[in-house]
């Protein structure tokens, strides 16, 4: 039952080119960049990415990013990463962009063997009548885009309306980042850094946790848990550099009252 692996780099090791991998995080926040930094340096391509954005320029997913190593990615928004709209308005990279709550139940669904389920969000718009650019060609023409999705008239508390069908997120790999774990896999989240990581790693087939702190089985008050072993096959325990490179996303400022 002792999950840890011996480092990063054992814990990626099997992940093949071309796999998809549902990454945690939002922004900057709780993302785990030691396992995506293992990936870089094992040179694992062709990827598909599972993630609520790509990471900024220069951190996060935008590291595998600049070193073309994602091939599509499914995300709720393009953000602020320079890097991400250059690839997808050149052509390199495939993006199908989906509703961020709609994001949320397509990965936990797949998590909880549900293959699909009916919405009202993005009916009467290309999210559900398709004509979404996925990919760019090179001369700014599109390639790929979205198709119609099945759509039904569906009765809810009393009233008719018009949903469309989504699929489940079933990801090969799911990384993510906990602040505490024990050995068996069960993890506690910080604050806001719960976001995605729970559903990416209910996501994935096989999914891996880097954690700032392993604790031995029992150690965790059961109600405190915020995800159980049994979604989390291998626990990598990060060392305190590797925990505390926490940057800022933007940094605020305001003038202080004399």
């Amino acid at each position: 039952m002792d999950k840890t692996a011996h480092s990063a780099a054992d814990a990626v090791a099997d992940i093949p080119d071309g796999s998809t991998i549902a990454v945690g995080g939002f922004g900057l926040v709780g993302v785990p960049i030691v396992l995506i930094r293992a990936l870089l340096a094992r040179g694992t391509s062709g990827l598909e990415v599972v993630s609520n954005n790509c990471g900024v320029d220069g951190w996060g997913l935008g590291e595998l990013l600049a070193a073309g190593r994602i091939d599509r990615v499914i995300a709720s928004y393009i953000g602020e990463n320079k890097e991400f709209a250059r690839q997808y308005l050149g052509g390199d990279v495939e993006v199908e962009l989906t509703p961020q709550g709609t994001l949320a139940e397509r990965l936990r669904a797949g998590g909880v063997g549900i293959p699909g389920f009916f919405t009202a969000t993005g009916v009467g718009t290309m999210v559900s009548e398709g004509g979404l650019p996925w990919r760019y060609a090179a001369d700014g023409s599109v390639a790929v885009q979205s198709p119609a999705k099945e759509t039904r008239m569906l009765s809810s508390l009393g009233e008719d309306r018009e949903y469309v069908f989504e699929q489940a997120i079933r990801a090969d790999y799911g990384l993510v980042r906990a602040a505490r774990g024990d050995r068996h896999g069960n993890l506690v989240f910080e604050k806001s850094t719960r976001n995605f990581n729970p559903l990416a790693a209910m996501s994935g087939r096989i999914s891996i946790a880097e954690v700032d702190e392993i604790v031995e089985p029992g150690e965790l008050d059961p109600d405190e848990i915020h995800l159980p072993g049994i979604y989390i096959d291998r626990v990598v325990v990060l060392s305190r550099e590797q925990s505390t490179e926490l940057p800022i996303e933007k940094t605020t400022v305001r003038r202080r009252a004399n």
